[in-house]
């Protein structure tokens, strides 16, 4: 960062004046929590592509529900 503008290490293709979208992540994953959380998210979209999705609010539930029960043990 150089007065308030982002500065690349590495040269890029992007033509001068492209417009970027920047996301800050400091989740601290590990790199495999990282290609686990990858890999995971691509299985769910490959089951929304095939229909098999459900409500936010019902998942979120369950997923309380699964995560209490684990800790549980």
């Amino acid at each position: 960062m150089k007065n308030g503008r982002l500065r690349l290490d590495e040269p890029t293709d992007l033509p001068d004046g492209a417009e970027v979208e920047i996301v800050v992540i400091d989740d601290q994953l590990t790199t495999e929590e990282r290609v686990e959380l990858h890999a995971s998210l691509d299985r769910a979209l490959d089951d929304s592509e095939a229909g098999r999705s459900m409500d936010a609010g019902d998942f979120l539930k369950q997923h309380r529900a699964r995560r209490e029960d684990r800790h549980s043990r």
